[in-house]
């Protein structure tokens, strides 16, 4: 089985986030050994950030990071241990929370859908969201 930047890669569906994790310096970590649960933003999510963001974020490496780091969370969480609480809040790797609901028998990260759950890797587990989430306090960057 492929760990989770193998599994990014074959799906083609992150090839920007996978971009965004070699220029903060990332991918080596997410090839570790985990697990993490990583709420990947696939291509069409990093396409919807207002104009100039993502130019923004690529140019600053500790805003790049502090924004892919919010991104994942230490260990494996299933769609099921999330469905089967009825929700929870965990921390994610750049130490702030991401609080996850359960509507209508689909989970959410911090008010964003997870559109695919439970993308299994040999070093953790995928969930595909349809937003990047943006952390508070770390601006998302003006538009240029």
């Amino acid at each position: 089985m492929n760990d989770i930047i193998e599994v990014a890669v074959r799906s083609g569906q992150f090839s920007t986030l996978v971009a965004a994790l070699t220029v903060a310096g990332l991918t080596e970590a997410l090839e570790g050994k985990g697990p993490f649960t990583v709420f990947a933003p696939t291509d069409s999510a990093f396409a919807e950030l207002p104009n100039g963001t993502l130019h923004s974020l690529l140019s600053d490496r500790v805003r790049l990071a502090a924004v892919l780091l919010h991104h994942v969370v230490p260990g494996k969480l299933m769609a099921s241990d999330i469905l089967a609480a009825g929700g929870a809040t965990v921390d994610t790797l750049n130490a702030l929370p991401l609080n996850l609901t359960v509507r209508d028998g689909k989970v959410y990260v911090n008010g964003v859908h997870v559109v695919n759950a439970d993308v299994s890797a040999s070093n953790g587990v995928i969930h595909v969201v349809d937003e990047v989430l943006i952390p508070a306090g770390v601006p998302a960057g003006a538009a240029e």
